[in-house]
């Protein structure tokens, strides 16, 4: 059994006991109750039933980008044996677009900005568990769909949780895929969504916003989506820029909704608060929008996700 010693400038030392979760179920219900762990992903549904596939996917989702998502979820030490299972569940999400359509619609507050092409969209698999071999990265990168594979521990203090959640990457790059190969997300891709015009001011403030993270030293990485380019701590968003049309893109920050409307920079005005996701979005005019105007959000994000105060 493994402890956590908790240590805070000024304040007692606490001794934190591991914690297993009890059952499947409650590891499931913590998952599930606690956004920030699958941030990109509208959780539609627990223990999804019905249709002709074998078993019962834990959860089903649409993430940000419009990828259906399987989330599989087993309170023990897992291994390469778990992936036959959640692929009979991905083939069965991809070839029954009709059943994950009526979960969509019949979910409460649907998310906005994401749009789902059910008539060709992409399944995405989440394994999650307290401990996975490693080795199950070697069967994951041989199959088409993409893959997260999340260990979550828990530790205790009174009725306080404290998870650990780490995803993990493979060593080696993935093999070409035959059948679904990972997109490139770059100019030529986003010119094939969006306005020309557009792309070329969206990736001049990104690398922007790049320029400045990399000036002020912040622990975070930028990636590429299919929707928006998010600067990562871990694989947790701090902020980022999305696409809200073909034409207009905006800054989006990480913050609970309390701090978002009360936290308001001179000259700037926040367009909405997107529940769903937890954060503050604020509309981009290319010709006169500054990213350095941004810089009190943007530390206040990055106190919001790492707790660094800038």
């Amino acid at each position: 059994m493994a402890n956590l010693f908790w240590k805070q400038q000024g304040k007692k030392t606490l001794n934190l006991v591991s914690t297993p979760f009890t059952t499947e179920e409650e590891f499931e219900k913590v998952i599930f109750e606690t956004k920030e762990i699958l941030e990109d992903i509208f959780l539609l549904k627990r223990q999804v039933r019905g249709g002709k596939k074998a078993g019962i996917p834990d959860i089903v989702g649409i993430d940000s980008d419009g990828n259906v998502c399987i989330v599989e979820i087993k309170n023990f030490t897992i291994d390469a044996s778990v992936i036959p299972q959640v692929l009979a569940y991905a083939f069965w999400a991809q070839k029954n677009p009709d059943s994950i359509k009526n979960l969509w619609l019949e979910a409460p507050k649907q998310p906005e900005d994401v749009v789902v092409n059910w008539d060709n969209y992409e399944v995405r698999i989440i394994i999650i568990a307290p401990s996975i071999e490693r080795s199950t990265l070697e069967l994951v990168n041989t199959i088409t769909y993409p893959v997260d594979l999340i260990e979550i521990k828990r530790w205790t203090e009174g009725s306080n949780q404290f998870l650990l959640v780490n995803k993990l990457e493979p060593e080696q790059p993935k093999k070409v895929r035959t059948v679904r190969g990972l997109e490139t997300y770059d100019r030529a891709f986003y010119e094939s969504y969006y306005n020309k015009q557009s792309v070329a001011a969206f990736l001049t403030f990104v690398k922007e916003t790049e320029k400045l993270v990399k000036s002020k030293g912040w622990p975070l990485e930028m990636k590429f989506n299919k929707h928006y380019c998010g600067f990562k701590h871990g694989f947790f968003n701090a902020f980022g820029i999305k696409w809200v049309s073909s034409k207009t893109f905006a800054f989006f920050f990480k913050l609970p909704k309390s701090v978002a409307e009360k936290f308001q920079p001179d000259g700037l005005k926040m367009d909405r608060y997107e529940d769903q996701w937890k954060q503050a979005v604020y509309k981009i005019d290319p010709a006169k929008t500054k990213v350095n105007a941004f810089l009190p959000l943007f530390e206040k994000a990055l106190e919001s996700v790492t707790g660094i105060e800038e």
